[in-house]
């Protein structure tokens, strides 16, 4: 039986997860948010006061982690080391954390073997920087979601600030070119579009225009 896999890249702050998870919800099919999979083991380097750029340090520590992948009610639970951190990945300094991990070979080799295995068992929509290129090379439908990075950087001011985080508008903006360039510019994995993957410049869209330009697509 055929599995239906949709993947959607893009750059930081360009509302991939929030497409992903309304296109889920729409297809009655199960989102993975790779993203916070990375964001897990920034925090778990944070708690065990690993620095993300020593490749030795942290390769050690992965040799002590687990980071699993649960869903209730079709919600995504994520779980580090058997307790439950949804909430902590979310804090805004692991963001910065889980780009700098991602450049790690085997940080990303230990991941995508989980998120390949839930891929082959379920409908499923995955969105990152590499799905399309790397991790489900092979999926039928593939996104590049992207955004001028003011509006990107506002939209993320703006979930912030919904979650209780007041955080500058420079300052997020800041993070986000870092990232952008980070991501870019990675040796391993760099953030690009597929060659097979439709562009989607959400600059002018609305979350609900985007997601509608997504199902038609796929519909189609």
């Amino acid at each position: 039986m055929e599995r239906l896999n949709i993947a959607i890249d893009g750059p930081s702050g360009s509302g991939k997860s929030t497409t992903a998870k309304a296109i889920a919800k729409e297809l009655d099919i199960i989102y993975l948010d790779t993203g916070a999979m990375f964001r897990a083991l920034g925090l778990k380097a944070k708690l065990s006061n690993v620095d993300v750029n020593d490749v030795e340090a942290v390769v050690a520590m992965l040799a002590n982690t687990t980071v699993d992948v649960k869903y209730v009610n079709s919600k995504m639970e994520l779980y580090l080391d058997g307790a439950e951190v949804s909430n902590e990945i979310r804090e805004n300094s692991i963001s910065k954390l889980a780009s700098d991990i991602s450049k790690i070979a085997e940080v990303r080799e230990m991941l995508i073997v989980t998120q390949r295995e839930i891929a082959k068992n379920n409908d499923v929509i995955l969105d990152g920087r590499d799905i399309g290129t790397v991790v489900l090379k092979d999926a039928k439908y593939k996104y590049f979601l992207t955004a001028d990075s003011d509006i990107r950087a506002s939209r993320r001011v703006a979930e912030l600030k919904e979650k209780g985080q007041i955080v500058a508008f420079d300052v997020v903006l800041a993070e986000i070119k870092s990232r952008d360039y980070n991501d870019t510019n990675r040796p391993i994995a760099p953030l690009k579009q597929a060659e097979d993957a439709i562009l989607i410049d959400s600059t002018s869209h609305t979350l609900n225009e985007v997601v509608d330009i997504i199902i038609k697509s796929i519909r189609r």
